[in-house]
């Protein structure tokens, strides 16, 4: 059900772009249905340029036969269309479970507008449920988590932090070489804040507070697809 409550959102998104624009393609399970879905549109078709996220959806676009360019080609994108692991009232987003939050967070930068595709578990009032991904560089390993820990204790943490791995309990690495640390907080009572904490840590290259970017949120349910949109 929740896959294709995601494919459903998918298909939302989709039905709302024209043809000509220049899209941003996110990363993780729900935006691979989209960029299916956009590969079914471009074989009868469909005209569109777009910007990878990470190096999966580039290979999956590549494979789809989706027209693809990059940020020094292209400086501006119309629309990004990504998904989300927390979505707070005001569309407020935690991301990067899926290892990719600096890029996708470059190429929404880049764009006119963020399009959100998810299913409604998605959905919290206040975002930390899920954990809040935070990218390092790998030098200075030891330093940085050790000052990032203190920054989340001060913003009240509640479950720590822990280095990402892989699947073979090696560290994980993203498409640009760095780490990630996961920090669980419960509550994220201000998220803006700790986005600026975060990033006056020398050693962190990005969080997954997507604060003030989405414009639009498809949200899938059992009873149909909601339009959130942010004030």
């Amino acid at each position: 059900m929740s896959e294709d409550l995601k494919r459903q959102a998918a298909a939302m998104a989709l039905d709302t772009l024209q043809p000509g624009m220049r899209l941003g393609l996110g990363t993780g399970s729900t935006a691979r249905h989209f960029v299916a879905l956009l590969g079914e549109r471009v074989a009868q078709g469909f005209d569109c340029i777009c910007v990878p996220t990470s190096e999966a959806t580039a290979e999956q676009a590549r494979s789809l036969d989706i027209p693809l360019s990059d940020l020094d080609t292209l400086d501006r994108l119309d629309v990004t269309v990504d998904g989300a692991d927390e979505i707070d009232p005001r569309l407020n987003l935690i991301k990067g479970g899926g290892g990719a939050l600096l890029r996708e967070k470059i190429v929404a930068a880049a764009s006119d507008a963020m399009i959100v595709i998810a299913d409604s578990s998605k959905l919290v009032d206040v975002l930390g449920r899920y954990p809040l991904p935070i990218e390092v560089n790998r030098f200075g390993l030891g330093a940085t988590q050790r000052t990032v820990g203190e920054v989340i204790a001060s913003n009240g943490a509640e479950g720590g932090l822990r280095l990402r791995q892989d699947g073979s309990g090696a560290p994980f690495v993203t498409d640009g070489g760095h780490l990630i640390l996961d920090a669980f907080f419960g509550r994220i009572s201000q998220p803006e804040a700790l986005g600026r904490d975060l990033l006056d840590i020398a050693g962190v290259v990005q969080h997954g507070l997507f604060i003030q970017m989405c414009k639009t949120a498809y949200v899938a349910a059992p009873d149909g697809v909601r339009t959130l949109a942010s004030a």
